[in-house]
C-alpha cells in the first residue's frame, strides 16, 4: 500500500509539472555569437534561459526575401499562435564575419532583449531598421553593445524594478 502511495505521489508530480523546455537547435556557425551575447546578459543581468529552450532553432538560412530592391538579413518566424519559434539569418549576412556578427545580435536583441519595434530607420546602431554601413557599427562595437543592452526593454524593465524595490523597501518618516 506504501509503495503504491510513494508511486501515485511521483506519477502525480511528473504529470502536473508540464515540461516546457525543448532541444534546440542552434546552426554552429551562430554559435559563437549566442555565446557572445549570453556572456553580454549575464553581464547585464537579463535572464535568457527559459527564453531560449521554448525556440526550436536558431540558424541560417536560404529561405529569406533576397533582392536587388532590399533583403531580409534576418528575422524571428512565430507561429499560428504569434509566439517565436525560430530566429533565422539570411545566408547572405555569412559574405562577411561582421555583417554577420551585427545581423545575429540584432536578431538576438529582438528576442531576448525584448525589442519588439526597431529603435530607428537608419541611425547607425544595431536596432536600426536599416544600417547603410555595417562597417561602421562593427568599428565601434564596444559601444553599440552597450546602446543595445542599455537601452533594451529588458534591461530597463530590470532597472525600473531595481529602483521601485529600493524605493519600497526605503525607511520612510
Amino acid at each position: 500500500m506504501k509503495k503504491s502511495l510513494i508511486l501515485l505521489f511521483i506519477l502525480f508530480l511528473f504529470f502536473s509539472n508540464p515540461i516546457t523546455s525543448q532541444e534546440v537547435s542552434i546552426d554552429g556557425r551562430l554559435k559563437p555569437y549566442l555565446d557572445n551575447f549570453f556572456e553580454l546578459c549575464d553581464q547585464y543581468d537579463i535572464s535568457y534561459n527559459e527564453k531560449l529552450f521554448v525556440l526550436k532553432k536558431i540558424a541560417i538560412v536560404d529561405t529569406l526575401n533576397t533582392s536587388s530592391h532590399g533583403s531580409t538579413l534576418g528575422m524571428l518566424q512565430r507561429d499560428k499562435y504569434q509566439k517565436v519559434e525560430n530566429i533565422v539569418v539570411n545566408w547572405m549576412a555569412m559574405l562577411d564575419q561582421e555583417i554577420l556578427k551585427i545581423v545575429a545580435f540584432h536578431e538576438f536583441g529582438h528576442y531576448f532583449l525584448e525589442y519588439d519595434q526597431h529603435v530607428c530607420q537608419d541611425c547607425g546602431i544595431i536596432m536600426s531598421v536599416v544600417n547603410t554601413s555595417y562597417f561602421d557599427i562593427a568599428n565601434d562595437w564596444e559601444n553599440q553593445v552597450k546602446i543595445l543592452f542599455e537601452q533594451s526593454p529588458a534591461y530597463r524593465k530590470k532597472i525600473n524594478s531595481t529602483i521601485i524595490s529600493v524605493a519600497q523597501n526605503f525607511p520612510q518618516n
